[in-house]
This record gives structure tokens, C-alpha cells and sequence, in this order.
């Protein structure tokens, strides 16, 4: 039901990079938990990171610790993905979810009463 719309994704070949971001349009999303999650042909949904209010509390899915980073800039709005050294299997539609809950685990893990944008494509090939 929130408005929020996702960019940045596109074609990239492994081990290059993308920075996805995602917009709240028409609210403050200051004080919303919110995340980037994926879903790829085949394979299930999965949280790829999140973010509490603050930005004080992080989770990140196991195989892209080191390479994402979640951020968030509550005076414009914004929340973004950083993706560096990205691999095939990264490819997948990226949403970007918000969650009143306090808990980044909750959002990227539970995902149960979430608030999702509209997604954008990564693609990741040779």
C-alpha cells in the first residue's frame, strides 16, 4: 500500500556493480524498518538486507555479506543497495519492502506484514 518505487537495476557482467535505490513517495520513511528483497526464476524469496530506522541494526543474507551494503538517508527519503562484486546468481527482481516492526531479522527473514515497491531487474551474465 506505501508508494515506494525502486531504480538503478539494469545488465552487468559478473564482478561489477549496481547501486539500487528506492524512493518513498508522499510519507516519511524515517520511521519504517525497510530492506531489499529478491526473488529469482526458480528459486525462493529471500532478504537480501535490511535496515532498522536508525540505521544502527543490519541484516544481511549470508552469500552477499561483503560484497551489499544497505544504507538509508532519512532526510531525502531514500534507501539504497550498493551491490559489488555481483554473480549469476544475484540475478533476480529486487523489491523494496518497508515494516513498522523494529526488527531488520523480522522484514528480511519473517517477511510477513510488509509493504512492497514495484521491483527492479538485476541481471547479471557474461
Amino acid at each position: 500500500q506505501l508508494p515506494l518505487v525502486e531504480s538503478g537495476g539494469g545488465w552487468v557482467q559478473p564482478g561489477e556493480s549496481l547501486r539500487l535505490s528506492c524512493a518513498a513517495s508522499g510519507f516519511s520513511l524515517a520511521d519504517y524498518t525497510f530492506g531489499w528483497i529478491r526473488q529469482a526464476p526458480g528459486k525462493e524469496r529471500e532478504g537480501v538486507a535490511c535496515i532498522s530506522a536508525t540505521g544502527a541494526n543490519t541484516y544481511y543474507l549470508d552469500s552477499v555479506k561483503g560484497r551489499f551494503t544497505i544504507s538509508r538517508d532519512n532526510a531525502n527519503n531514500t534507501v539504497h543497495l550498493q551491490m559489488n562484486a555481483l554473480r549469476p546468481e544475484d540475478t533476480a527482481t529486487y523489491y523494496c519492502a518497508a515494516d513498522q516492526q523494529p526488527s531488520p531479522f523480522r522484514l528480511c527473514v519473517v517477511q510477513r506484514d510488509i509493504d512492497w515497491g514495484q521491483g527492479t531487474q538485476v541481471t547479471v551474465s557474461s
